[in-house]
């Protein structure tokens, strides 16, 4: 069918079906967690589904949100039309809807660049307020007919068009890549997506910018990523590309770290914030940030992973909402599910922690969009669905003080490893009766112990000793005692737990070495040993072994090689899952970790157990202060 029928077709058959609902798409009611204010008052959180198969024919799948707001204060939000399937290269449109009403109800959509077989994505909206003009940076690569990903290299190129109407109409686009494609960087590439921004404060004020990452191949392999942010100082019309931080990829394939999907925000003192997705690099964590300071000239440092910042490997949202800064992306360390909003009150440097967080929603849920709606609302645009994250998009429209407030320090305990800080007591844990003075009992709802992060924590590819004394009387459920690392079948991990139905206690570790797939390695008892009384369990990494004993009996397996803290978001955890998926009914006293094995006379010697050397965490667990 010919490109331009079948866009009449479509139109047609959107209009056939909106006419049929009604003109604008209302308002469904709020996600079942957020219940509306008694008294009649305005609700503080609604939302809707905005762009979804089966209410905009012609599309098998709608993805990549992104969302701005026109100088006229029209909501302009734009997405992926996936024609013939959900996969990232085939048959895909721009395509749009408009809200004059904040996002309460939205025009049908229009398709704002077509691909006619090929693959038109990637939108990164920006808006000039100074002239009015939208800008929608994009993307082209040839299409596929299947459900594959475009090859490598993949023929990625950067395009730009133009909306001086409030996206009513758009102009034809232009080729950018003579402007912001250097010859080697002759692979992926990819702009945003997501919006980009104005810079309002300081020498750059009026500068446009937006982020892109893209790839070098050699001939034969990959050799690079790169991160930038590619600005305008004449409105538009030309752009050219600036701050560029570049990882090299080793011969077997790994890297440090691959910035990408950049999100900006533009912090209180003019300096940029870049936020981005960080994809399979060795270093820790599943989120990077830099700073610029020159109005996205240049960085003022390569880019930084954040370790226990948790969330899966996935596009996120930055907002500046006066003094607080939002990131809106999954909170689930391993799984793109549990869309949550998260605070910064320093400018980006530290963020809330998962139990901080604001729950949007406990479906699965992916890339996403922030927007100011107007002085005193904020809107979120993301990817959600119950039975998959690609289900549909939505739009959520919430106040302020909708999101969980900030709070004052958690209660501690002191980790007597050096240079440690003490460690957070969440819920409310009581203390009782301990093998060595006091211990905490843990409720199974919601208390835990939670270290701070720190370089000593990560063990790597050391041996190690983790020593714990523990009691309780669970029959059912997964009883997390301790857990180092990551979490899924392919991070990194070391972990401790009961598992009474099962009638054991389990230790695992999972490693990486180098390029190579992740391996496991697991060893039990044949005892859940839930008998209510005190006993002590004892992990140890070495000599080729794994081998976890309990009150002196012990099983072993050989070990698996490689790092146990590598790639994935990292958090130490005690009675908890480091995804908050099960809880500790119980007691723990004396949590210890080494980064050594050590033998069992050692583990019996006094003056080893009053030292500190070798010391990864020493939490005696006797007091809480706070």
């Amino acid at each position: 069918m010919p490109s331009r029928i079948r866009t009449r077709l479509r139109s047609a058959l959107v209009l056939t079906a909106v006419t049929a609902a009604g003109l604008l798409a209302p308002l469904v009611p709020a996600h079942p967690a957020q219940a509306q204010p008694a008294g009649g008052t305005a609700p503080r959180f609604e939302q809707q589904a905005l762009f979804k198969a089966a209410q905009d024919p012609g599309y098998a799948c709608f993805r990549i949100p992104a969302v701005v707001r026109t100088v006229d204060g029209t909501l302009l939000a734009f997405a992926e039309g996936r024609v013939l399937n959900c996969g990232d290269a085939a048959d895909i449109d721009i395509v749009l809807k408009r809200s004059t009403d904040g996002g309460r109800t939205w025009e049908p959509l229009q398709v704002v660049n077509e691909g006619a077989g090929d693959t038109h994505g990637n939108p990164a909206p920006v808006v000039d307020r100074a002239t009015g003009r939208v800008w929608l940076a994009e993307t082209y690569n040839t299409g596929r007919t299947d459900s594959a990903g475009c090859p490598v290299p993949c023929d990625r190129t950067p395009h730009l068009q133009y909306s001086d109407d409030d996206g009513r109409t758009w102009s034809e686009p232009r080729d950018l890549s003579p402007e912001i494609l250097p010859a080697d960087w002759n692979s992926w590439y990819a702009t945003g997506p997501v919006h980009g921004i104005q810079l309002t404060r300081g020498r750059y004020a009026g500068r446009l910018v937006f982020g892109v990452n893209a790839e070098t191949w050699n001939g034969s392999r990959v050799t690079a990523n790169h991160a930038a942010l590619i600005v305008s100082d004449d409105h538009g019309g030309h752009w050219r590309t600036g701050a560029t931080d570049t990882w090299p990829i080793a011969a077997d394939g790994t890297f440090r770290q691959k910035p990408s999907e950049l999100t900006l925000a533009e912090r209180g003192d003019g300096s940029v914030l870049v936020s981005g997705r960080e994809q399979d690099g060795t270093d820790l964590g599943h989120r990077t940030q830099a700073v610029s300071r020159d109005g996205g000239t240049s960085f003022t440092a390569p880019f930084r992973d954040l370790p226990d910042l948790y969330t899966p490997q996935v596009q996120g949202s930055l907002l500046r909402l006066g003094h607080r800064l939002l990131l809106a992306c999954p909170g689930d360390p391993d799984r793109r599910r549990t869309m949550m909003i998260r605070s910064s009150y320093d400018g980006g440097r530290t963020w809330d922690s998962v139990d901080r967080g604001t729950v949007v929603s406990t479906d699965w849920s992916g890339y996403s969009d922030l927007v100011r709606v107007d002085s005193g609302t904020v809107g979120l645009m993301y990817e959600g669905g119950a039975v998959d994250a690609r289900d549909e998009i939505r739009f959520a429209r919430f106040t302020e003080d909708w999101l969980a407030p900030r709070r004052g320090p958690d209660p501690v305990t002191a980790d007597f490893a050096p240079h440690a800080r003490p460690a957070a007591v969440l819920g409310d844990p009581e203390g009782t009766d301990g093998v060595s003075g006091k211990a905490l009992e843990f409720d199974g709802t919601d208390d835990a112990v939670r270290l701070p992060y720190r370089a000593g924590l990560p063990l790597g590819t050391d041996d190690f000793t983790a020593s714990l004394w523990f009691r309780y009387t669970a029959t059912t459920g997964e009883q997390p005692l301790l857990w180092m690392g990551g979490i899924g079948t392919s991070q990194p991990q070391v972990w401790l737990r009961g598992e009474p139905a099962n009638h054991r206690v389990q230790a695992l570790i999972t490693v990486r070495n180098g390029a190579s797939p992740p391996q496991t390695a697991y060893v039990r008892t044949d005892i859940a040993y839930n008998d209510g009384l005190w006993h002590h369990a004892v992990l140890r990494r070495g000599d080729g072994r794994l081998s976890l004993s309990v009150d002196g009996m012990q099983s072993a397996v050989a070990d698996v090689p490689g790092s146990v803290s590598r790639n994935s978001p990292f958090g130490v955890h005690l009675g908890q899952r480091m995804d908050s998926r099960a809880y500790f009914t119980g007691a723990l006293d004396e949590v210890r970790v080494w980064d050594r094995a050590l033998t069992d006379g050692e583990l019996a010697d006094k003056d080893v157990l009053r030292s500190p050397k070798d010391t990864v965490l020493w939490l005696p667990l006797d007091r809480v202060r706070g």
